[in-house]
């Protein structure tokens, strides 16, 4: 993760059951600077459940650049870096950032956001039927 020095890595396995909102993002992107907040806003609202979970993924930029960014919006879901661009083959994503996948309870991505959020109610209005 680009927070802290934890060494841990995550799995989407280890979060079946489990809700997960994945954004791909880049610190020199400006429509991701424009959802920053709302994103940060969501995890909150959803995270004393825990049957959310918001994993950020820093696309194309550097540690420094990225650990700059977390800091300047106060990000405080886990984030880490897209070494060698492998997360984002795996997601077959080229669209650029930022790029958001909801996957469901049985690891299945059921729908996908290109570009930025507008608000908090857009992102929940995708997050609230996956909990149902």
């Amino acid at each position: 993760t680009l927070q802290g020095s934890d060494g841990k890595t995550y799995s989407l396995a280890d979060y079946k059951g489990k809700v997960v909102v994945l954004n791909f993002w880049a610190s020199w992107c400006k429509p991701c600077e424009q959802e920053a907040a709302e994103l940060e806003e969501a995890w909150r609202y959803y995270e004393g459940d825990g049957e959310v979970v918001f994993l950020g993924i820093a696309w194309t930029d550097t540690p420094d650049n990225a650990k700059d960014y977390l800091e300047r919006f106060d990000i405080t879901y886990p984030n880490g870096p897209d070494l060698g661009s492998r997360i984002s083959a795996i997601f077959n994503r080229n669209l650029g950032v930022p790029e958001t996948y909801f996957i469901d309870r049985e690891g299945v991505v059921s729908s996908i956001k290109i570009g930025p959020f507008t608000s908090v109610g857009e992102i929940q209005a995708t997050i609230n039927p996956l909990l149902e």
